[in-house]
């Protein structure tokens, strides 16, 4: 396993997963590594969540992530342990945007208001609203209060431990950082631009 912090980047990188909590950015840092690298881009909020909010089936998760990841280069991102086997197996990169708690707040906050006010669909029939997102118990901004300390464990014991030894981590710490590091980037060989 090789731990860094803003590295060269290897021209080996194929199968990406993009981490962190919430309102850290993985989806548009996952988009913009599938772009610059020539790969799929894979949401896996896109592939759990269903109309009105309700979860997808674990079994029709793993098939949808089993046939996204056939593609030969691709970048997924989300926070998924259920798909964690099917997919991390196959990476051989982590993404890891540990952010400042504060930082995910404000991002959440702006993110959502935007979506209210532009009334942006989300994932089939969803809409986010100021009251299930910013204000419930079991909201956004609650969840990641509630998840970054634990997120923050949780990865840095998978990237020491033993479970993925494959992976190669790369883990960023600020927005800055992420910007230069994926500035860094190129096209995989062979891969369609």
């Amino acid at each position: 396993m090789t731990v860094s912090r803003c590295p060269p980047v290897p021209v080996d990188m194929r199968h990406i997963v993009v981490t962190g909590v919430t309102g850290s950015g993985k989806t548009t840092m996952s988009a913009a590594l599938a772009q610059r690298i020539g790969g799929v881009h894979i949401e896996l909020d896109a592939i759990h969540w269903r109309e009105n909010w309700s979860a997808a089936p674990l079994d029709e998760m793993l098939a949808q992530v089993t046939r996204a990841t056939a593609a030969p280069i691709w970048v997924a991102d989300g926070n998924y342990r259920k798909v964690r086997s099917v997919l991390w197996l196959q990476a051989d990169t982590i993404v890891w945007l540990d952010y400042a708690l504060a930082r995910c707040l404000w991002r959440v906050l702006t993110r959502t208001l935007r979506r209210v006010r532009s009334r942006e669909l989300l994932w089939g029939t969803n809409h986010e609203t100021i009251r299930d997102t910013l204000l419930s118990r079991d909201g956004l901004l609650v969840w990641a209060v509630k998840t970054h300390r634990r997120y923050r464990r949780e990865f840095e014991e998978l990237m020491h431990g033993d479970a993925y030894p494959h992976l190669r981590w790369v883990r960023l710490r600020t927005p800055r950082e992420a910007d230069r590091w994926l500035a860094q980037v190129c096209a995989v060989p062979g891969s369609p631009q």
